[in-house]
């Protein structure tokens, strides 16, 4: 018999429609032929509490700290998920199994999830022991993941890495949550007029908090700062074209005191001097650069950059988010979602008229059809193999978010949001065949008595994949605008119509929301927002593309954050700052996000096998202990 194991029910039965097989249900489990199928309902095993090592650690104090067991212990977790795991163990056991299949989600979580049950059922030794690891839930990709199953003890490595997340996580969280709910709780309750507190210390959790801190200080302390700049009308009353001073080494303001910045004057009085210093003078064009330009359309989704962009779009939390696409990757619409990657694996990317031939023949959607319609008359390529949307280094365990082009039978049950969600997915995944978006673009330099005016203009000419993603016309106020450019000639002297200043003041930096957030913690405390500047830079996140989401809803439910359900804008709550400011005179180190994300590498290290498990525990422990230590001993 072979035995395959997914992480919930609705999953097993797609293994099964893709297996064909015509099964009886029992149990727990279904069953057909030479088949068992069974499933987890997530985790059914659990860490167990400090105080089942220890009945006396069941109270806080400071003499059971640090807390770091030689040997962990894990229970199972009680209800429905403790009935389910008997049967899992009874199934696991069974002498005539001969082939265990892991198919739990391809992911470190998903793996964790079945190598406790594994770890807790002891399975029949004679078992052969095989993981399944897919992209989507379609039947081809199911059947192939079956057929290509790897030896179990090929994913070992990310196994130890799960385990050591698990670790990690229950140590920082329990032993700091006890040291500064033990020093520091009583005060922090006095100060926020609550009768109790209790301190919730996270390795992700409390360095996020810190980032929403710090940015509403540096909010709330922004003195804002005017300046004056000046702008300079040249050509005809009609037809004229606004140009901006900017001082340059010619310029007899060149790194004067009065100037606020390279554009600007600290008081209008000195720019309005300035005006009447020009009066009278020449203005010649001594620059006029017109240049055509290409823009090629985004790279596709990851997790991160479409929790993001729905939180633009229909102002969801990033874990609504994941839900959703969650929902859909189960209706076999969509690839898998917990993914970092933003392009496509060689080997998926000569397969993709699959994709593009199940959306055009199966979506009944009037402007998708439209949109690959246009595809198939302009013969626009689908040969993606030397293109920036495949590149095998950039992925791990997955390739990008894209629609499998099946599961349409689900669609129409689907709510409207959950549609909208899957086109914004289709439509990036077609704009990617589409042609760049083309510019023409000027820019300008005027110069006055040595005095440098600048201006530019742009025009979309092709719109290319815009068409697809943004739908965007040309303006007329554009056209306008080059137009005027288009009758000028570098060297000729050009009307001055007049000079005005222009009020401009600094601004303080934004906030987060709660999708700008994720994207701040996959780049390691960084709010990026040029996409392709986010792209270059990425690095080792804070937390995982699969927890972000959650870590974020944690904070909300505990009170340290609250989240407007309207603009998604993150802001502190009054007990997340005094949370924030003991953590900061205690642990600082645990708001640096830079800390925070080389844990997370080293993580990545241990499921690469670039480090062994027991040197990251063994620096993890020396940590914890250090920080214990320098507090209690104070």
């Amino acid at each position: 018999m072979k035995l395959l194991i997914t992480e919930k029910p609705s999953v097993a039965m797609e293994f099964a429609k893709a297996l064909k097989l015509n099964t009886q249900k029992k149990n727990g489990y279904i069953e057909s032929g030479e088949w068992i199928i069974t499933w987890c309902y997530g985790h059914l095993v659990t860490m167990s509490y400090p105080e089942v090592y220890d009945e006396k650690l069941k109270f806080w104090t400071l003499n059971t700290l640090p807390f770091l067991p030689k040997e962990y212990k894990y229970e199972i977790i009680q209800g429905h998920q403790g009935k389910q795991f008997e049967i899992v163990k009874n199934l696991l056991q069974r002498e005539d199994v001969e082939e265990i299949y892991n198919a739990g989600d391809s992911g470190r979580e998903g793996e964790y999830i079945q190598r406790l049950v594994f770890m807790m059922a002891n399975p029949n030794p004679n078992a052969k022991m095989k993981r399944v690891w897919i992209d989507s839930q379609t039947e081809d990709e199911i059947q192939r993941g079956i057929k290509e199953a790897k030896d179990l003890s090929e994913y070992d490595s990310l196994s130890n890495s799960a385990y050591l997340r698990a670790k990690e996580d229950y140590l920082i969280g329990i032993n700091f949550s006890r040291l500064l709910s033990i020093i520091f709780g009583r005060r922090i309750a006095k100060d926020i007029n609550e009768e109790k507190v209790s301190i919730s210390v996270g390795r992700v959790m409390t360095c996020v908090l810190g980032m929403v801190v710090s940015r509403e200080r540096e909010i709330r302390n922004f003195v804002k700062t005017k300046y004056y700049k000046i702008v300079g009308n040249f050509g005809e009353e009609n037809q004229y074209i606004k140009a901006e001073w900017k001082v340059s080494e010619k310029s007899k303001l060149f790194e004067s005191p009065l100037l606020y910045n390279e554009t600007g004057f600290k008081s209008e009085e000195y720019a309005k001097k300035f005006i009447l210093s020009l009066k009278d003078k020449k203005a010649i064009i001594t620059e006029l650069k017109k240049s055509k330009q290409k823009e090629n359309a985004p790279l596709l989704f990851n997790l991160a950059e479409i929790q993001n962009e729905c939180t633009k779009v229909f102002k969801i939390k990033p874990d609504e988010t994941l839900e959703i696409i969650q929902e859909l990757y189960e209706k076999k619409l969509v690839t898998y979602p917990r993914t970092d990657a933003r392009v496509l694996s060689t080997a998926i990317a000569k397969e993709i008229g699959k994709n593009l031939n199940g959306l055009y023949k199966n979506f009944k959607d009037e402007e998708i059809s439209q949109y690959i319609s246009k595809m198939i008359n302009e013969k626009y390529s689908t040969n993606l193999a030397k293109t920036k949307y495949v590149n095998d280094s950039k992925i791990t365990d997955h390739y990008a978010i894209i629609p499998t082009g099946q599961g349409f039978e689900n669609y129409d049950k689907l709510s409207e949001l959950k549609k909208d969600v899957y086109k914004l997915i289709v439509r990036r995944f077609i704009a990617i065949f589409y042609p760049a978006a083309e510019y023409n673009k000027v820019n300008m330099t005027v110069e006055v008595d040595n005095e440098q005016f600048l201006a530019s203009g742009k025009v979309c000419t092709n719109q290319g994949y815009l068409e697809v993603l943004k739908n965007r016309q040309k303006s007329d106020e554009e056209e306008k605008d080059l137009n005027i450019f288009s009758n000028l000639k570098k060297g000729q002297e050009i009307n001055v119509i007049n000079y005005e200043t222009k009020d401009s003041e600094t601004s303080p930096p934004s906030r987060y929301n709660s999708g700008g957030m994720v994207l701040a913690m996959e780049n390691a405390g960084k709010l990026i927002e040029d996409e392709t500047l986010r792209e270059q830079i990425k690095g080792a996140g804070i937390g995982t593309s699969a927890t972000r989401g959650e870590i974020i809803k944690k904070l909300e439910r505990i009170n340290y954050i609250q989240i407007n359900s309207k603009t998604q804008i993150i802001t502190p709550t009054v007990k997340g700052e005094a949370i924030y400011d003991v953590v900061f005179k205690s642990i600082p180190d645990m708001l640096n996000p830079e800390l925070t994300a080389s844990w997370e590498k080293g993580l990545d290290m241990v499921a690469k096998k670039e480090i062994q498990p027991d040197i990251f525990m063994e620096k993890l422990e020396k940590y914890i202990k250090s920080k214990v230590d320098k507090l209690v001993l104070k």
